[in-house]
């Protein structure tokens, strides 16, 4: 008979009482999971042979934006009656929160046991880009627990760098770490990152040809097909540079920066080198160019938090906890067109997540790396009457 440490059963239990109150959360104001339908009608128009780009779905018209390849992987969610798939979303993320908080002990060189994993993942799950992951019904702790596998796992390991190309090839995002791969000097993880993202792209097309050449000659191209950059849920360049401006399309007042960040980005994580501090570069530079990163997008705070952690830095691990749970972007006016008339202090707390991105990359770039440690064997909105409420708010003003 199986023996639980009182330790391993306080943790599971903090991890139960989590869950049961984000679950009464939700009972009490509904539970969207507006971005889990999206994927669901995406895989009942592959089902159904309906063009896989001209419907939108929900209250608040939500489109497909994702790569074909996405669609063909989101077939299996109409297997399931909708309260099943909302609750295979709620399950399916809270262990992808687990499963992260394991990867990234190990990127950190630090011990994973089941009873810290569980009381952190009850901790992390009130971090604001993980409670609207898990209440949107997103796929962004998935995505973060692919890559990040892939590339902590030790170095010659076959086919590392498969991951990271599949994972690039449902969300384009993760595309990013496959520059990482190349100017840290591993070329082999690279190539074979381009070669599975090319196999995405090609499977994409030889199931929805019509569909594949739809995406990436026309729809791959229209950001604002995602939502509205200026809004306050965007935390990239794009939206700080917007509503610092005052203008919802900042063009070269954007673009620009966003160059110089990414060069940037992929020059500190080349001097960072392989190990934790370059991947961490790497995620938040990807974060920071990309048109479009709403807010739970930045799942990659938890690896960020955990590294911190094992650097030896607690304190600022709880400052960037705090900074991730504040949830200030919906304490400033965002309602219709006001996030494009706030006042200039008004501006920090509309973009924490880009300041800070923007503050650490500049950090790393300036200050001097530790060595890198080799990553260890396997074996070893109303303004926030309800968090629910003002989630439904941010897919409203995504796309009016």
């Amino acid at each position: 008979m199986t023996s639980w440490s009182p330790s391993a059963v306080t943790g599971i239990l903090l991890l139960v009482l989590s869950c049961t109150g984000f679950a009464a959360l939700c009972a009490v104001h509904g539970l969207p999971m507006a971005d889990a339908l999206v994927y669901r009608a995406e895989g009942a128009a592959v089902v159904d042979g309906r063009d896989l780009y001209g419907f939108t779905v929900t209250r608040w018209e939500l489109p497909a934006t994702y790569p074909p390849f996405a669609a063909l992987l989101f077939v299996p969610t109409t297997w399931l009656p909708l309260a099943a798939l909302k609750g295979a979303f709620l399950a399916g993320n809270v262990a992808f929160l687990v499963l992260l908080l394991h990867l990234s002990c190990r990127l950190a060189g630090l011990p994973s046991r089941a009873a810290p994993l569980c009381a952190a993942a009850a901790c992390a799950l009130w971090l604001e880009p993980v409670f609207q992951t898990v209440l949107f019904g997103q796929i962004n702790l998935a995505l973060a627990c692919l890559v990040l596998w892939d590339l902590t796992r030790p170095p010659g390991s076959v086919g590392k760098g498969f991951a990271v190309g599949v994972a690039a090839g449902i969300k384009l995002t993760p595309a990013f770490f496959i520059a990482y791969l190349l100017v840290t000097g591993r070329v082999r993880e690279a190539a074979t990152a381009v070669v599975a993202f090319a196999g995405t792209v090609l499977l994409g097309a030889l199931v929805l040809p019509a569909a594949s050449v739809e995406f990436w000659t026309r729809r791959v191209f229209e950001t604002g097909r995602v939502g509205k950059a200026w809004i306050v849920d965007n935390q990239s360049l794009q939206g700080l540079a917007a509503r610092v401006l005052h203008v919802p399309e900042p063009g070269l007042a954007w673009t620009l920066p966003a160059v110089v960040v990414a060069a940037m980005g992929l020059w500190a994580a080349r001097r960072a080198g392989a190990g934790a501090r370059g991947l961490l570069v790497a995620a938040g530079a990807a974060l920071l160019v990309s048109p479009i990163s709403w807010s739970h997008h930045w799942v990659w705070c938890v690896p960020l938090i955990v590294v911190l952690v094992g650097e030896g830095s607690p304190r600022l691990a709880v400052v960037v906890a705090v900074v991730f749970t504040a949830r200030t972007l919906w304490l400033v006016p965002h309602e219709g067109s006001a996030d494009l008339h706030l006042a200039w202090w008004q501006q920090g707390l509309a973009a924490p997540y880009a300041v800070l991105g923007v503050g650490l990359l500049a950090s790393a770039s300036l200050l001097r790396s530790p060595q890198p440690r080799p990553f260890p064997n396997r074996g070893l909105r109303p303004r926030a009457p309800g968090l629910v409420a003002a989630s439904r708010l941010v897919l409203k003003r995504r796309t009016d």
